[in-house]
């Protein structure tokens, strides 16, 4: 239960689901969390949880629409202002939409909280995770993925939209920039891998609107528990086997093949420069 003593997690959508599970196994173990929520009475509700599942550390929550880029770089500048290190980053939250939304910056909403918040929260915390010892960028992601290719023409899905398959290209994106931020940080002693947590029976789709909702909550009669879906993200932030490996796709804790999409390069390299645009403004 020490194995986790000292070391700061930084963790998106921990309020439900496998992120909040997570942050509880992690917070048992010793860690101390660090919350970036949106819905501040869940947020608060999380932290008591925590709270009493590792009550020594000085848990903490930061709350931010990840959907806007300023939200994004707000609250990561915040985190990296106020901790010295960061051990572990869980990239966790996101959304499902039946239907187009587009954000205040211009971005469809898929598009922005599943993906462009990865991006711009990892980068703002660069410094952190650089400055710390072994420390580790875990990014949720899905078997949605397969089946699904990047436009880069119509990144924003403006000529075609439906719901799931923009999902599932926002999770092909969570493995590109995975992929592509492994390499970038080669030499730096950060690692990172994503992951496939299982189809889990969580709060996800439950405000997706249309017969997607209703249809993904037959789907959940057959789903595994948060519990389940949850384990492959705490053995990616604390199992000793996996310290020094970067650039993977784990599903039931073991590194596996995702799509040939999910390992085109140039895909990868292409995303990283477009999103690194739009992050700039």
């Amino acid at each position: 239960m020490a194995l986790m003593n000292g070391k700061v997690v930084v963790i998106t959508g921990a309020t439900s689901g496998i992120g909040l599970v997570a942050a509880e196994k992690l917070a048992g173990m010793g860690a101390r969390l660090v919350l970036i929520a949106r819905d501040r009475a869940r947020g608060e509700g999380t932290l008591a949880k925590l709270r009493a599942a590792g009550p020594a550390a000085a848990h903490s929550v930061h709350y931010a629409d990840l959907s806007t880029i300023a939200e994004m770089k707000r609250v990561a500048g915040e985190i990296a202002e106020a901790e010295p290190r960061v051990d572990v980053l869980i990239n966790n939250a996101g959304a499902l939409f039946s239907s187009r939304q587009v954000t205040a910056d211009g971005l469809e909403m898929t598009f922005a909280t599943n993906h462009m918040s990865y991006l711009v929260v990892t980068l703002g915390l660069a410094e952190r995770l650089h400055a710390t010892p072994d420390a580790r960028v875990i990014n949720t992601s899905s078997h949605a993925h397969k089946g699904r290719h990047l436009d880069f023409d119509d990144l924003q899905s403006a000529k075609d939209y439906r719901g799931f398959p923009v999902y599932g290209r926002s999770k092909l994106c969570n493995i590109l920039f995975t992929r592509e931020l492994a390499k970038r940080w080669a030499d730096t002693g950060v690692t990172a891998n994503s992951l496939h947590p299982g189809f889990v029976a969580t709060r996800f789709g439950d405000s997706s609107g249309g017969f997607f909702q209703q249809g993904i909550q037959v789907a959940k009669l057959f789903a595994i528990s948060p519990e389940k879906g949850a384990e492959t993200i705490i053995y990616l932030a604390t199992s000793d086997e996996v310290a020094k490996v970067t650039g993977k796709y784990f599903y039931k804790r073991r590194a596996v093949h995702p799509t040939r999409d999910a390992q085109d390069d140039a895909s990868a390299r292409r995303l990283w420069e477009e999103s690194a645009r739009l992050a700039e403004g």
